[in-house]
């Protein structure tokens, strides 16, 4: 830590003499000037022999940060408090490094009128751990950061740990400097290769904090219920479901089965089923199972892999519905009309036996009638029920229609790894009509879950998604004019309804994909809370996620909460039990949502990088799927996506109009939303998930 950032840091606490100062630091002459040039920058002010951190009046306020970007000349502070994002030029950043909790003063003059402009006057909370490439620079080993590549970090030669260039790595700042060429940092774990994927997903899970490897006392707890079966006393008080031919859905590949189906046709209409592991059953309040579910708040899943929330002997064993096995579920158990409507619906603690692991592939072949002899063998016990669950489907799916539900088109890839976990395919995830079918019978619990705890006025985890706000309208609204789409929303705003129209008229359309990705940035971020807001999306009044407790936290939540609901427990004593549970387990599972989204994200983008990079120098057809002024996006059809950067593809300055097109002013070439181009592939970086393109005719 920098002599500067000691004075800040004390002085941060209360005013201190330059007596005390120097009592404190030693070193007095170095102390001395170092306050003089504080006061000098503006940092610091005395008054009555005593200095203060410069803080009063409109232009001289200090606010805490974080700092979320670093490029080479400048950064962006966060501020703590929400009131948006602080430019910092390079000479001010105090060597503050991304993630780094700082302290930053407002300038009195800022370039661009009415921006926030600043610099970072005391690093308060440095993060000191960084994963990225090892790199050789004048001869001496350094780490080029993924979240700052502009920025490396130079190794101490006595604590390199062996790492070598071209290795993925993390690394400690052990010594903080007032700049950035001046930190030193050690190697703290070494991942292999940066030319592969796996390595580089692996330095992605260190750095955001997830771990493989679950705690010696969870996993003590989880060794309890190896080969656990259910116990007789287990049952008693349950609903006996186990006669009933329930069925579960799912990729071949799934081994967390957490959710099942059962539907029979009524004279008024139908009786609709679903069931779901009774985790909490199994992890209790104050257990270390429990402790460390809440701390990941969700399982992540990349690639061909998963980071799960509970250990394999739940995940897997006891509370997956495993087929022909007795498991323990929390059921709801739902009446509909001849329209699909809800018309009762009731929770129970239940026992069941699933009869068969259903297969998306293999049930979308029975329903399309294109299935065997072999697959009528394999689904024969519920054979009668598949075609009532897909015609309650088609009414439901009419329901969302009727009710403006949102159906964004967006392509998710589906990742193929070898025998040595190197990607060598990416192909575009189809969702057929089973996957529909079990998505919108999940959708009906979880609606069932919210409206019950609502009208019980208990504490719970909503799923909240709320309307777009006026500026992200705005941007949607110029993004359309730009498209020649004529679309005006009401004064009060548009509803679900008005964006459902808008998707359908532009499906099909060579602008479907800048149409329908502009509506889906338009949304707010979908998050849990403990008001029930409902889900703009769904346009749905009462939503809460109710269906995957093996993997999300906040469905553990609700469980609990609804098991005492059933059970007969009061307002008050649900309040009083839960109310500070509910806060907690939708802050915390909100931030890990988050969390585990970027890193699923980041590392696809890994994946999808290392199989390109067996493709250098080949051509490609896209489509173009963004544009900014340094580059044009282009989509090809396996969702890969690569960047035209417009220094290489422009003659002069590119001018960029309303966001959707990017034109030569030299060259009278453009290149707009929806476009089709065709491209070469000409550089990769696995480590930072980025695929860089040429135009194929200029490359020739």
């Amino acid at each position: 830590m920098s002599l500067q950032t000691k004075i800040l840091k004390e002085i941060e606490k209360r005013p201190c003499r330059l007596k005390e100062l120097k009592k404190r630091l030693g070193n007095d002459k170095k102390v001395q000037r170092t306050v003089e040039e504080l006061v000098w920058r503006g940092m610091l002010r005395e008054k009555d022999g005593a200095y203060f951190l410069t803080r009063t009046g409109d232009a001289d306020k200090a606010f805490p940060c974080r700092l979320v970007k670093l490029g080479r000349r400048f950064g962006f502070a966060s501020r703590l408090d929400g009131e948006g994002d602080i430019f910092i030029p390079g000479r001010s950043l105090l060597g503050a490094m991304p993630g780094d909790q700082v302290l930053v003063r407002l300038f009195d003059h800022p370039r661009v009128a009415g921006s926030q402009e600043g610099e970072v006057v005391s690093i308060l909370e440095p993060h000191n751990t960084f994963v990225g490439e090892i790199v050789e620079a004048e001869g001496r080993l350094a780490l080029k950061p993924d979240v700052s590549p502009d920025n490396l970090l130079y190794i101490k030669k006595s604590a390199d740990g062996g790492a070598r260039p071209g290795e993925k790595a993390a690394v400690e700042i052990l010594e903080r400097g007032d700049h950035h060429a001046d930190h030193r940092a050690g190697v703290a774990m070494r991942f292999g290769s940066a030319e592969q994927a796996g390595h580089c997903i692996e330095a992605l899970l260190y750095a955001a904090g997830l771990n493989r490897r679950f705690p010696e006392k969870v996993k003590a707890e989880a060794r309890t219920l190896e080969n656990a079966t259910v116990q007789p006393a287990q049952i008693r008080g349950r609903l006996d479901l186990r006669d009933t031919p329930i069925f579960t859905i799912d990729s071949a590949s799934t081994k967390d089965i957490d959710d099942a189906v059962s539907i029979e046709r009524t004279a008024a209409g139908y009786r609709l089923g679903v069931h779901i592991a009774d985790v909490s059953e199994y992890v209790k309040p104050g257990t270390a199972l429990d402790g460390e579910a809440f701390q990941r708040g969700t399982s992540v899943y990349f690639g061909e892999s998963v980071l799960p929330m509970l250990p394999r002997q739940l995940s897997n064993g006891i509370c997956s519905l495993n087929p022909q096995e007795e498991r323990l579920a929390f059921s709801c158990m739902m009446e509909l009309d001849a329209r699909g409507e809800i018309v009762r619906y009731a929770f129970a603690k239940t026992v069941i036996r699933s009869r068969v692991k259903g297969v998306y592939d293999e049930i979308n072949a029975l329903l399309a009638g294109q299935g065997n002899a072999e697959l009528a063998d394999k689904y024969a016990q519920v054979a009668l029920q598949l075609p009532v669950l897909d015609e309650l489907y088609r009414l439901r799916a009419a329901r969302r229609k009727e009710r403006g539900g949102l159906e964004i088109e967006s392509d998710e890839a589906k990742i193929v790894l070898d025998a040595n976990g190197r990607c060598v395919d990416v192909v575009c995830r189809e969702r057929g009509r089973s996957e529909m079918i079990i998505e919108e019978c999940m959708l009906l619990a979880n609606q069932c879950a919210a409206k019950a705890a609502r009208k019980a006025k208990a504490p719970f985890v909503y799923r909240v998604h709320e309307k777009p706000d006026a500026e992200r309208l705005e941007r949607l609204q110029t993004l359309l004019t730009a498209c020649n789409v004529n679309v005006k929303f009401p004064p009060e705003g548009p509803a679900p309804r008005d964006f459902a129209q808008l998707l359908d008229a532009t499906r099909g359309q060579p602008l479907e994909r800048a149409i329908h990705t502009g509506v889906l940035r338009c949304m707010s971020k979908a998050c849990y809370e403990t008001a029930p807001k409902g889900h703009f999306g769904l346009a749905l009044e009462d939503y809460a996620h109710f269906t995957s407790p093996i993997r999300r936290y906040p469905d553990l939540a609700i469980h609990r909460i609804l098991s005492d609901l059933i059970a007969g427990a009061s307002e008050n004593t649900l309040k009083e039990r839960y109310q500070d549970f509910a806060q907690a387990a939708a802050d915390q599972s909100s931030a890990r949502e988050v969390l585990a989204m970027q890193t699923e994200r980041s590392a696809t983008s890994c994946y999808k990088a290392e199989y390109m990079q067996a493709r250098l120098g080949q051509e490609f057809e896209g489509v173009v799927s963004g544009v900014a002024a340094h580059g044009v996006y282009v989509e090809l059809p396996n969702t890969v996506e690569g960047m035209l950067r417009t220094v290489e593809i422009c003659q002069g300055e590119p001018v960029l109009t309303d966001g959707v097109r990017v034109s030569d002013p030299i060259s009278g070439k453009s290149w707009a939303l929806g476009d089709t181009v065709r491209v070469k592939v000409t550089r990769v970086d696995i480590a930072l998930g980025n695929v860089d393109f040429a135009l194929a005719d200029a490359a020739e």
